[in-house]
């Protein structure tokens, strides 16, 4: 069971009800950090979304201007709060809440955790391996192995030395099924 919680009070609360992971956690306080590692509750931050959310509150008349405020703070606290989180040892997932902005910059996240301090090989990990475990799906996805589903992509370049490569997708199987191959 997963919760979408920005404020820490809600956090505190979900993670003490028992979901496995907290979508966005933005507002999330050091007691929230320590209920993630006590009760191994899994952080997914989104950290895309609300940088578009606060992206479209920029634009004149995108929300009405009573929201135009939090939806700059909020876009801004997402990845500072990821940061502190990666950096106080929360298990970490990726997500992206990819409805709340343009299809296909949903790659975006990993520069941004990249950019929140955390390596580049370790992003691709909470997009691969940690979702997997997240899902509960460890046996069939997360990995490349024999007897799991054929889900793999490949990006022109190395992702280790240059993040912004994940964007650049040029071959992408699902399921054993070619769908581009550039």
């Amino acid at each position: 069971m997963a919760a979408h919680a920005h404020g820490a009070e809600g956090i505190k609360r979900a993670i003490r009800a028992g979901v496995s992971s907290i979508e966005h956690g933005t507002l999330m306080d050091d007691e929230c950090i320590e209920l993630f590692k006590k009760y191994g509750t899994w952080y997914v931050p989104t950290i895309t979304a609300g940088r578009s959310v606060a992206d479209s509150a920029k634009i004149p008349g995108y929300y009405p201007a009573i929201i135009v405020p939090k939806a700059i703070s909020i876009g801004s606290q997402l990845q500072a709060t990821f940061g502190k989180a990666y950096k106080a040892g929360v298990k970490i997932a990726f997500g992206t809440d990819a409805a709340v902005y343009a299809h296909g910059k949903n790659w975006m996240e990993f520069l941004y955790m990249n950019e929140g301090g955390m390596p580049a090989l370790e992003a691709i990990k909470c997009a691969t391996v940690n979702a997997a475990e997240l899902l509960g799906q460890s046996s069939q996805l997360g990995s490349i192995e024999k007897g799991k589903l054929a889900d793999i992509v490949a990006v022109d370049g190395d992702p280790s030395k240059d993040i912004h490569v994940m964007g650049k997708m040029k071959f992408v199987m699902k399921d054993g099924k070619v769908y581009r191959n550039e």
